[in-house]
């Protein structure tokens, strides 16, 4: 790595006109929390430091359907500072006019509030810069370096950069070399922090994903990167954490004394759309399971940490994912099951095979579906399975945990008329986000009919407030420089050697006969088989 380039002189003082922007966002947000009473105690006292966002992978899918539009929405809600300035980098020839207008165009397609506001989109207009290079090219990086350095002058971003790769996995070293080469990554005192965002999947294995980590690392400090896994940011996500550790009745109870299993499922009704060739070398093991699945399973099973802080939060998930039994040969045969779809009927329509989508292998062996029982050997779970379960073209769309309870010692009312189920709670993530608990209760009239009942919460319905998108919250988290909903480097690396062992072990064994379940399903009978040995059966969702 070069020494460490001339830092950029201190900002010039604001314009006039920049303190009436800000003076005017400001007031902005006291009107708007002073209207809507819904809206007080949110992050309103605390705007990101002026910045630019460096958004590399700026003509890709996922910026476009994603990040921008997240970008735009914290841009309309007050939420970033007027002296804010987006970088998008990419292969294309734009100047920052067409990239711009392409840019709008995407936001009337996939900006979760329609109709984009005109004069707030005009205003970050005004914020975007388009700037081309190859990822390989030195002179490329030499000119976004010194066009940085100018908007520090020009629009007074005062050194503070966020670099977000929002690229195919295989460029984020070079990206990230790179950066290094020019001296993007040094935090010098006053002239700014540097923070990069890495999107998954974060390795292919366990091996990869060390080396990944070391090469990243010989650039940024741990504290300046932010592995994003947008299910961290889904508002039920967030309040499981609130749900265990802000309420005193469930903590007594969260344990191997009282629950019976946990079932946790990712399904997705969608196939793997026009990413046919990017899912040939992940499969749902890589997808789902080593990231969202796993770290789904850690905030339910982490202990209390003992402070809400980012690194607190991550070594509590860290230990529960240290805990965790990596399988066997011998589990894997039994605990582990794997599928992908044939053609099928999925809500009312008719789907394709797996093996038919443009881009596969026609006799493709990877996974499209993954099942397993896992176990955590520590004092408080010992004993109690996880099942897990993610999949694609499966009937819907939906992610849920359920922690069900163990049934009661002794069965008093066996006699009714009833059949009272355990009690059961269920946190719904997607699409209707919300918690449910199951309990028995006698249904009014002379006799003993015990039946189940549903309490059901809705943050629909709940709470009259805009729930933001999970890129949304991310994105604002890494501008304020919070980390404790991004995984660390070692908590990567944790849960890939859970999840490299099963990978491991299918390429020795022959695949099933694939495709194993149809396309509207809810999975392969083999999944069903695994809960059945437990006297155990997946939950209805």
């Amino acid at each position: 790595m070069s020494p460490a380039r001339v830092p950029a002189p201190p900002p010039p003082a604001r314009t006039a006109r920049q303190l009436r922007e800000t003076a005017g966002t400001s007031r902005r947000r006291k009107a708007d929390a002073d209207i809507n009473p819904l809206r007080q105690g949110l992050r309103l006292d605390r705007v990101p430091d002026p910045c630019a966002f460096v958004l590399f992978g700026a003509t890709g899918d996922l910026a476009h359907r994603k990040v921008i539009p997240a970008i735009y929405q914290l841009w309309r809600t007050n939420l970033l500072p007027a002296e804010f300035s987006l970088v998008a980098v990419a292969r294309r020839p734009y100047s920052d006019e067409t990239f711009a207008a392409e840019i709008r165009a995407s936001l009337g397609k996939y900006s979760r509030v329609q109709p984009i506001d005109n004069a707030a989109w005009a205003e970050l207009a005004k914020r975007i810069t388009y700037q081309q290079l190859d990822f390989d090219d030195d002179g490329g990086f030499d000119r976004l370096a010194e066009r940085l350095d100018a908007l520090d002058e020009e629009r007074g971003t005062a050194g503070n950069r966020l670099f977000y790769l929002a690229t195919q996995p295989s460029q984020v070293t070079e990206i990230v070399r790179q950066i290094g080469r020019v001296g993007l990554d040094h935090e010098i005192r006053n002239a700014g922090w540097r923070r990069v965002v890495i999107e998954k999947p974060f390795g292919r294995d366990y091996e990869s994903a060390r080396h990944l980590n070391h090469e990243v690392n010989k650039v940024f400090h741990e504290s300046q990167v932010y592995r994003i896994d947008h299910y961290l940011g889904k508002e039920t996500v967030r309040n499981l954490m609130v749900f265990r550790f802000g309420n005193g009745i469930f903590e007594p109870v969260w344990n191997r004394s009282y629950v019976d299993h946990v079932q946790i499922t990712v399904a997705e009704s969608i196939g793997v759309e026009s990413r046919g060739s990017f899912y040939e070398e992940t499969g749902a093991s890589r997808d789902i399971l080593q990231n969202h699945l796993l770290q789904l399973v850690t905030l339910v099973a982490m202990e209390p940490p003992s402070s809400f802080n980012a690194d607190a939060l991550r070594d509590q998930k860290l230990q529960v994912l240290r805990a965790i039994t990596p399988p066997n040969a011998e589990r894997i045969r039994h605990d582990i099951v794997r599928g992908q779809y044939g053609p099928g009927w999925v809500q009312g329509e008719e789907a394709e095979g797996y093996r038919q989508e443009p881009e596969v292998d026609p006799e493709s062996e990877t996974e499209t579906y993954v099942a397993g029982r896992f176990t955590i050997d520590d004092w408080r779970w010992s004993g109690v399975p996880f099942y897990l379960r993610a999949g694609k073209r499966l009937p819907k769309r939906a992610t849920e945990i359920a922690v069900q309870f163990k049934e009661v010692p002794l069965p008093l009312f066996r006699e009714s008329s009833g059949d009272p189920a355990p009690n059961v709670l269920a946190m719904r993530i997607q699409p209707d986000e919300g918690i449910m608990l199951r309990f028995a209760a006698k249904v009014p009239g002379l006799g003993l009919d015990v039946r189940t009942v549903n309490m059901d919460f809705d943050y629909g319905t709940s709470f009259a407030v805009d729930s933001p998108d999970a890129y949304e919250t991310l994105i604002l988290d890494g501008l304020l420089g919070d980390a404790s909903l991004f995984t660390r480097a070692d908590e990567v690396e944790a849960a890939w050697s859970v999840v490299t062992p099963m990978i491991e072990g299918w390429a020795a064994m022959p695949a099933p006969h694939f495709p194993n379940y149809a396309a509207g399903a809810w999975g392969p009978d083999a999944a069903d088989e695994l809960m059945a040995r437990d006297g155990r059966r997946w939950r209805r969702i």
